[in-house]
């Protein structure tokens, strides 16, 4: 007998034996359940947490599976508390249901049930859920207050009681919208996508960059056949999304309107920002109107895992809606994905980075982490710098410039993408490299006009800030060198990466390259940066500048 690739422990860790023969089949069957934490050279480690548990019974999977997966790849056997946790954990989802009374007196009222009278004592009597519930009705029901069903599920998540939310969803204004499918085709797991989603009425769709998410989109759209609010990061993606709904669909440019800081057009399919939505005037958010501006169907959120703090506020109020999330991650940053699981939905669908990249639909890449040394002037300064400032100064190192050069020296055909955090640096290097320069202070018809050269071929390096991370399509840039970034963001290096996925006409391999300064907090972040990406089936080659 072959002994596995991973060690499972019993604080519910995972170590995965990098070098193992099964490590890459084992990598995508944890990937549904557990998150990577650490992902050194040899043994990457993985966490067993209730979210990811809850997602993956969301999207269909048992504890079954998941602990014939554990079993089937581990080298000893797995602890009997990780065993009875799992199960125990994922058996919580669904015990409490959100409802909707069908007939009689207090029909169409909305309700908590249970058919475990124990779970409803101890959820009702909690001092954040009980503002939230009217008197009981009997011994397994507890109307819910109308305006409370968002909050609701929030708290239920908070307290380890993950409620199925099965009150259904206003239809909306019917608005007929249909696919175009006009030398095209959706694929099979975009098709997949949609129908989960519409069969679990609201949810987040998982597909790597590059993967057709916008197409999602509007197989979304098309299924529910509603007027539609999408709600995007900036207004160049407004501009992607619009076109690529006029291309793929039989909306006309009369039915889609545009909703940012430019322009102010609420149509039966708008597309709206998030600064937008979230911008205040006098202390009040000045746009909220748009809402409720149409019986909206359904609401996309595009780029979910960017979503503001201020939105989760607005989609609790929105639960009768039906709503779709569409990501290349879950990882928040600022830890709220328990806030996406209930306000926007569950996880309905995912696929793996690697399944899409070897059915030939988004392009195999090469990750590199380059190495330099800080010169000694800036070593000293370093040195005493405080805290704040250390990352800006090892990030920065002037020695970058050097190595950017000698990289796209070794791709003389190939589209340059060099992508950085901070402006000044970024100056620096579009003069010493004469390249043209795009952060969030170029006007968006100058952005679309310098993308669009690049596209064409016209510019074959662009240097660009942290506007380029989301929702643009260059789909010929097969090189990105990545020369600072938004520390350890996890969710930054794997938008990066994928302005490389789009497949290549010739099938080349994109290259992604990582500057880092041995030996500081650059070097630190750079590791938390790529843990996604390994959890994912990416690996990094780490080599010297020298």
């Amino acid at each position: 007998m072959t002994l596995g690739p991973l060690i499972v422990q019993s604080d519910q860790t995972v170590l995965l034996e990098v070098a193992h023969p099964d490590a890459e089949e084992a990598r995508h069957a944890l990937a549904v359940f557990a998150e990577l934490e650490r992902a050194p050279e040899h043994i990457h480690t993985y966490r067993i947490t209730r979210l990811g548990l809850w997602n993956a019974r969301a999207a269909g999977h048992t504890d079954a599976e998941i602990l014939d997966t554990l079993n089937r790849y581990a080298k000893f056997p797995v602890p009997s508390g990780v065993a009875g946790e799992i199960s125990d954990t994922m058996q919580r989802y669904g015990r409490l249901t959100i409802e909707r009374i069908a007939d009689g007196d207090r029909a169409g009222e909305l309700v908590l049930r249970s058919d475990e009278p124990m779970i409803l004592r101890e959820v009702s009597s909690a001092k954040k859920i009980a503002p939230l519930l009217g008197n009981r009705i009997d011994e397994l029901t507890f109307p819910v207050e109308a305006w409370a069903r968002g909050e609701l599920k929030q708290q239920l998540v908070a307290r380890g009681w993950p409620a199925e939310d099965l009150a259904g969803y206003t239809p909306g204004d019917p608005h007929d919208i249909e696919l175009a499918e006009d030398g095209w085709q959706m694929r099979d797991y975009q098709r997949a996508a949609v129908e989960k989603f519409h069969a679990g009425g609201s949810g987040v769709v998982v597909l790597p960059c590059g993967a057709g998410k916008t197409i999602v989109g509007a197989g979304a759209m098309a299924a529910v056949g509603a007027k539609t609010l999408i709600l995007v990061t900036n207004a160049v993606s407004a501009r992607q999304w619009r076109s690529e709904l006029l291309r793929r669909t039989s909306l006309t440019e009369d039915e889609i309107g545009e909703y940012s800081g430019q322009v102010k057009e609420v149509r039966p399919v708008t597309i709206a920002t998030y600064q937008i939505l979230t911008s205040r005037r006098k202390g009040e958010y000045a746009h909220l109107s748009l809402l409720d501006a149409h019986d909206w169907g359904l609401i996309v959120y595009d780029e979910v895992h960017l979503l503001p703090a201020p939105v989760f506020k607005l989609t609790a109020e929105l639960q009768a809606r039906r709503r779709i999330g569409l990501t290349a991650t879950l990882v928040r940053e600022d830890g709220r994905e328990g806030d996406v699981f209930s306000l926007i939905g569950p996880k309905r669908y995912d696929a793996a980075w690697k399944d899409i990249e070897a059915q030939g639909f988004i392009a195999p890449a090469a990750c590199f982490e380059i190495r330099v040394e800080l010169p000694e002037s800036e070593r000293l300064e370093y040195a005493v710098a405080e805290d704040q400032d250390r990352y800006r100064i090892a990030a920065s190192a002037t020695v970058k410039q050097r190595v950017a050069r000698e990289i796209i020296a070794k791709h003389p055909d190939e589209s340059v993408l060099v992508i950085g955090q901070y402006i000044d640096q970024l100056e620096s290097m579009a003069e010493a490299l004469n390249a043209p320069l795009i952060t969030g202070q170029t006007p968006m018809d100058e952005r679309e006009r310098l993308f669009e050269s690049f596209r064409s071929g016209e510019d074959r390096i662009l240097v660009v800030s942290k506007v380029a991370n989301f929702s643009v399509d260059l789909p010929d840039a097969s090189v990105a060198i990545q020369i600072s970034g938004s520390f350890g963001s996890r969710q930054e290096e794997a938008q990066r990466l994928g302005r490389l996925l789009r497949p290549k006409s010739n099938g080349a391999t994109a290259s992604f390259y990582t500057i880092v300064t041995r030996d500081t907090v650059d070097q630190d972040f750079a590791q938390n940066r790529q843990r996604f990406l390994a959890e994912q089936g990416y690996a990094y080659t780490i080599t010297n500048a020298e």
